[in-house]
């Protein structure tokens, strides 16, 4: 699942024959001309919406921690996804000043993920651990808050970062819902993550920083 930062990037990959496409956040800043997390919540979902309009295939998006710490602003967040016309979203466990512990953490992605499925609604929330972006190479941890995501809620899991062969089977074996990881350098190859038990990849703001 490649991750367009604008209008032209989306057509193009999906006319290469992708099925579902994602936002990238860094990679819509940049076009602005700003650093990743500078972007607003109207941005993000304006931006979002012009991606969906745009392709046929399913568009997800990168919401980043939902734009706001309190459970009001996730939720708000959530629902302007759908109204914008997303099939999927995702929302990430690091602020402003920090990680969030773990209790804030999975209240956080079981707010959002009251605000996806609310009516019955298919839009697919992806929870992110963001440790070993952010200097936290702890897999125990990882893997712990996963699991309390999924009991969240949370439809698909991410720990972007994460790229030991062993530390992904470890991940994907330690939980039951799909497991969607980040292609960086030296990430191993498509065919070794499916073998792992990876069901879905993306490829962050990769494809942007290569244009």
């Amino acid at each position: 699942m490649p991750n367009p930062w604008d209008v032209g990037s989306a057509k193009l990959l999906a006319s290469v024959g992708f099925a579902a496409l994602a936002t990238t956040s860094s990679g819509y800043a940049m076009t602005l001309g700003r650093l990743d997390g500078s972007v607003t919540r109207a941005e993000a979902l304006s931006h979002a919406a012009a991606i969906v309009a745009s392709v046929d295939v399913p568009v997800s998006a990168d919401l980043e921690n939902g734009f706001g710490d309190d459970l009001d602003a996730i939720a708000e967040t959530v629902r302007g996804a759908r109204a914008a016309g997303l099939a999927g979203c995702s929302i990430e466990d690091f602020g402003r000043d920090g990680i969030y512990p773990m209790p804030a953490a999975v209240e956080r992605i079981f707010g959002a993920a009251e605000a996806a499925h609310d009516d019955g609604g298919p839009m697919v929330l992806t929870a992110r651990a963001e440790n070993y972006l952010h200097g936290r190479a702890d897999l125990a941890d990882t893997i712990a808050r996963l699991q309390a995501y999924q009991a969240a809620g949370a439809d698909v899991l991410y720990a972007p970062g994460v790229q030991d062969l062993a530390d992904i089977r470890s991940l994907v074996g330690s939980v039951d819902l799909p497991v969607n990881v980040l292609a960086l350098p030296g990430t191993a190859p498509v065919v070794e993550l499916a073998a792992a038990g990876v069901r879905r990849i993306s490829v962050g703001s990769g494809f942007n920083a290569v244009a």
